[in-house]
């Protein structure tokens, strides 16, 4: 899929199918806004640059093929006590989840301040993508610093420095007690889970010592979803299923970065032990967790109810 600029206003994007999606039977989709737009972000290399604002506080609304694509929505995040109520506007209007960074400026995802963002994200059924960001300034001159300038950008963001913060945004929502007061949230993590799926047996220490009810582990298997993102690496998969279950995988795809050909995607969807668990990873349980199917839109009518998702 891609998007065109259409002119200014809540309908200033529109989504057309991907030629190169269709041709790998990837016609049909989630389309996530660009969390960026939330804060003003301006990234100095070329590769990495792209700045957005909020007009007015809201994100902006794509233009949906009727059945064929959905779209999350795109928080102002550096507004803390607008969060909420923005969210609840964005479902009003057909998005079926929201996009955040794991930071807004010094704010930490886990603050108390983004409590009532999560009880209404719990509430509504609108599941929570945490998407890596670029460190901080201070974590980047304090460890990924000293080599040449691409290679320090590149530790710090795709090599290493996104999925260690979106992991440890993840896991401070955990200790905060997140998931103790909303016990409905859904969260979802990309790239087999950000790292935090491979370190679970030195997590679940900290939660005697954080006063949780149950362990860490416990809660990536009920309150997270991951995300292959283009991973499509079998140990990966053999990994992530020794930890969760198969109903918490989502196939998925860092388009245009990744580009995995039908017969990729084909011999990866063989590595399951059945056509069930082929079923749920590839389309199933995004399809029961953020409510594909029978959702309707239209340019008036607020999104069709949906009941969130509940651990079955």
């Amino acid at each position: 899929m891609s998007l065109d600029l259409a002119g200014g206003g809540e309908r200033g994007l529109e989504l057309r199918a991907d030629p190169h999606l269709r041709a790998h039977g990837l016609g049909e989709g989630l389309v996530p806004g660009d969390a960026a737009f939330g804060e003003r972000v301006e990234l100095r290399l070329e590769f990495l640059r792209e700045a957005g604002t909020p007009g007015g506080g809201a994100a902006p609304l794509l233009c949906l093929q009727r059945g064929r694509q959905w779209a999350l929505s795109t928080l102002p995040m550096s507004a803390p006590h607008e969060v909420a109520g923005e969210l609840e506007r964005a479902a009003s209007l057909g998005h079926i989840g929201t996009m955040v960074y794991g930071r807004s400026g010094d704010l930490l995802l886990d603050d108390p301040v983004y409590d009532d963002l999560f009880a209404a994200a719990a509430q509504l059924g609108q599941p929570v993508f945490i998407h890596p960001q670029l460190p901080s300034p201070a974590l980047r001159d304090a460890s990924y610093r000293g080599f040449a300038p691409m290679t320090d950008l590149a530790l710090a963001t795709f090599g290493w420095g996104w999925h260690l913060d979106a992991a440890t945004a993840a896991l401070r929502l955990i200790l905060r007690g997140t998931f103790d007061r909303q016990s409905g949230l859904q969260v979802v993590l990309g790239h087999w889970g950000e790292m935090l799926l491979f370190w679970l047996d030195r997590a679940d220490s900290l939660s005697r010592i954080a006063g949780l009810q149950r362990p860490v582990s416990d809660y990536m298997r009920s309150n997270f979803f991951i995300t292959a993102s283009g991973m499509l690496n079998p140990v990966l998969l053999h990994h992530a299923l020794s930890v969760t279950t198969v109903d918490r995988l989502l196939f998925s795809t860092d388009y245009p970065f990744h580009r995995p050909t039908r017969e990729d995607i084909t011999t990866f969807l063989g590595r399951f032990a059945s056509d069930t668990d082929r079923e749920k990873f590839s389309s199933g349980n995004a399809a029961a967790l953020y409510g594909f199917i029978n959702v309707e839109f239209s340019e008036s009518a607020p999104r069709s109810a949906r009941r969130p998702f509940r651990r079955s």
